[in-house]
């Protein structure tokens, strides 16, 4: 109920209905971009071969459901979140890069987002060629040469890039992750289809599959609450200073830190790197290399078998816990920043050991929430052994994005009325 009334008292301020619009503008936009197929397109029978092919269905949730109509923007914000983790990769290790993202603030940020997008041209290329090779192999496309080959790519690459775009002015509204948010819609537009054939093929022999799904939904929405609303509280003091005849300080308050800082974030980069080293075979499969398409075969009957797949994907949701909080939670700049206004942690030196504390702290948190968010993840592969069903992976994923990004997009609302509360 106080959603609803934050939610009401929210349209009211100009400003924030404005950007409001601007958003659902955008995503409508992006919705119109999934439905223009690529020329030439088998489009019933890539359809047939969808629906029995779990890892499209993944793919299609990744890419905000323009796979499903092999669109001009198929690939979705797919290779735009590859760049993002080079570049996060090379600022663990490039003392310049990692000037630029700490150091230089909002201008060196947007230098490095700038890198991000010169990257994502030649990934988005390299995916469409690997993709639509792939296509080709499987006479879902026609392709009569290498000219209609590279014409397509070029086009998947246009829309890739729009679909960058339209996220980044998303996100520049402040009212939520660009990237998130559409693939949320490519999950709520298919969602009326999506219950509407749950319905029309329901059978009694599917009873306790359709059981077990609405289970895995309470666990992964009740879960993914929880995680989300928990933090831990670090007690912070500020020390006393006189200036002029005034004293100053002495006040103490905390510093929460989340379970997982991360949000959704590692789950769609756990899907972004699986898909990657696929679409890249793909690629050099078009110099027709025995010893590649050997090696493409052997990733695809390993991503093919669950447990491995399921192993894999857990490993790097968790993995990029720990790399995306790391970056978006410096303990070294915080330390610095706590000596600034003169804040301490009680039984904590200020500068060194603060930081070390920090990062003691902050591995410990993401040692549960990893742990925690990787087991949400995989929920759907341990549910299938008791039904094997590819709804229930398909369908677990999709709550937990859809739960995920409605509650960051929920706090950062809050966070807007609480600031237009703060000025008033």
């Amino acid at each position: 109920m106080n959603f609803f009334i934050t939610f009401k008292n929210f349209l009211k301020v100009k400003d924030l209905r404005r950007r409001f619009l601007i958003i659902l503008l955008l995503l409508a936009l992006y919705r119109f971009f999934s439905t223009i197929p690529l020329p030439d397109v088998d489009l019933e029978r890539f359809r047939t071969l969808f629906k029995t092919n779990q890892f499209f269905g993944l793919l299609n949730i990744f890419s905000g459901g323009a796979l499903s109509n092999l669109s001009i923007a198929l690939l979705g914000v797919g290779p735009y979140i590859t760049a993002s983790i080079i570049l996060q990769l090379l600022t663990l290790i490039s003392p310049k890069l990692k000037n630029l993202y700490y150091e230089e603030g909002e201008m060196g940020r947007m230098k490095v987002n700038q890198y991000a997008r010169l990257i994502t041209v030649p990934i988005s290329f390299i995916q469409a060629i690997g993709f639509l090779n792939f296509l080709n192999y499987q006479n879902l496309i026609i392709l009569s040469s290498i000219f209609d080959l590279v014409r397509d790519a070029f086009l998947v690459t246009v829309g890739s890039m729009i679909v960058m775009w339209l996220g980044e002015i998303i996100t520049e509204q402040k009212l939520g992750n660009g990237i998130s948010l559409i693939v949320f819609s490519g999950i709520v537009a298919n969602l009326p289809v999506n219950i509407l054939n749950a319905y029309l093929t329901f059978t009694f022999d599917k009873f306790f599959s359709y059981l077990l799904f609405i289970l895995l939904a309470f666990l992964i929405i009740g879960g993914v609450v929880f995680i989300n609303e928990s933090e831990r509280r670090i007690p912070l003091v500020f020390s006393k200073r006189v200036r002029g005849n005034r004293l100053y300080g002495g006040q103490t308050t905390y510093l929460p830190v989340k379970l997982t800082q991360a949000g959704v974030i590692p789950i769609i980069f756990a899907l972004a790197v699986l898909v990657f080293p696929q679409s890249f075979l793909q690629f050099l499969g078009i110099l027709k290399i025995p010893f590649f398409d050997m090696i493409l075969s052997e990733i695809n009957t390993i991503l093919n078998n669950n447990f491995i797949f399921a192993s894999l994907y857990f490993i790097l949701v968790f993995a990029f816990t720990y790399l995306y909080t790391s970056i978006t939670f410096n303990a070294e700049e915080i330390s610095k920043n706590f000596q600034k206004t003169g804040a301490f942690i009680p039984g904590i030196r200020p500068g060194v050991e603060t930081q070390k504390f920090l990062n003691k702290t902050l591995q410990r948190i993401n040692l549960f929430g990893g742990l925690f968010l990787g087991l949400i993840a995989i929920l759907p592969y341990i549910f299938q052994i008791f039904s094997p069903t590819q709804f229930l992976i398909i369908g677990g994923t999709s709550i937990l994005i859809l739960v995920s990004v409605a509650i960051e997009t929920v706090k950062q609302i809050e966070a807007e009325m609480s600031l237009r509360k703060y000025e008033i």
